[in-house]
């Protein structure tokens, strides 16, 4: 099934804690249905390690937040906006964006014409 986010998206968290953030999609996981969000005003996750043989002193490490991706939408001109896909006459699918047409990236490109 076709995302309405892919990796390098402009995105704002729709609901939850950060709602109406903005950041940058940096993995798409697709078996869970989240994305990994980094950006400004979105505090990444605080985890603790303990110390193992390879990280002898342990620690704290931060680790981008994820959310689901029905929380999240695609940014155009700082407002979100729903993702439709378009095909042409040549094979191409690109994603556009509802609110003002504006095309966010190709998803396939024309096919080759076979020569005979």
């Amino acid at each position: 099934m076709a995302r309405h986010v892919r990796k390098g998206d402009e995105v704002m968290i729709l609901s939850g804690d950060y709602r109406g953030r903005t950041g940058t999609v940096r993995e798409v996981i697709v078996k869970r249905d989240r994305v990994v969000v980094a950006g400004s005003g979105i505090d990444a996750v605080r985890k603790n390690l303990r110390p193992t043989r390879d990280n002898p002193q342990g620690g704290v490490t931060e680790i981008d937040r994820s959310f689901h991706v029905s929380n999240v939408s695609p940014v155009v001109d700082g407002k979100p906006t729903r993702v439709r896909f378009e095909a042409g006459k040549d094979g191409s699918k690109k994603r556009v964006a509802v609110r003002n047409g504006a095309v966010l990236s190709e998803v396939r490109s024309a096919k080759a014409k076979k020569k005979k």
